[in-house]
């Protein structure tokens, strides 16, 4: 699952591994939060955006509609391209917010060597050995 601006996402096709997440994040655009799937094509390595929805959604253009993937595939896409596929999922399968506990429960504690302890290694030394 990826979380976009919030919303979770799921990578439903990821071929010839089209999807890569900070390419991605760079090219997201508020736009394509409307849509129901988003699909990435790569072509003279740049990734390219588009939006889709869901076939039932009847004021889609018929264009825009999922089932017309592989159409969009074939008509504007290089031949045989990484692309991939997300969908967009529901708000109820969105993680739940951690949750910081309102006092810590067990002090934390830390073992600190002093500088002078440590050899040029980064060992830790003992007073014996220096």
């Amino acid at each position: 699952m990826l979380m976009i601006n919030g919303q979770p996402y799921e990578v439903v096709r990821d071929y010839r591994e089209g999807f890569q997440e900070e390419m991605f994040l760079e090219r997201y655009s508020e736009v394509l939060k409307k849509y129901d799937y988003i699909v990435g094509d790569w072509g003279y390595e740049k990734l390219r955006l588009k939006g889709f929805f869901e076939d039932n959604n009847k004021k889609a253009n018929f264009d825009a509609r999922i089932s017309t993937l592989n159409d969009y595939l074939y008509e504007y896409c290089n031949f045989g391209c990484a692309h991939f596929v997300l969908k967009k999922l529901p708000m109820s399968m969105a993680p739940a917010e951690p949750t910081i506990p309102a006092e810590v429960t067990e002090p934390v504690t830390e073992t600190v060597i002093p500088t002078s302890s440590v050899n040029q290694e980064g060992e830790a030394v003992t007073n014996e050995t220096i």
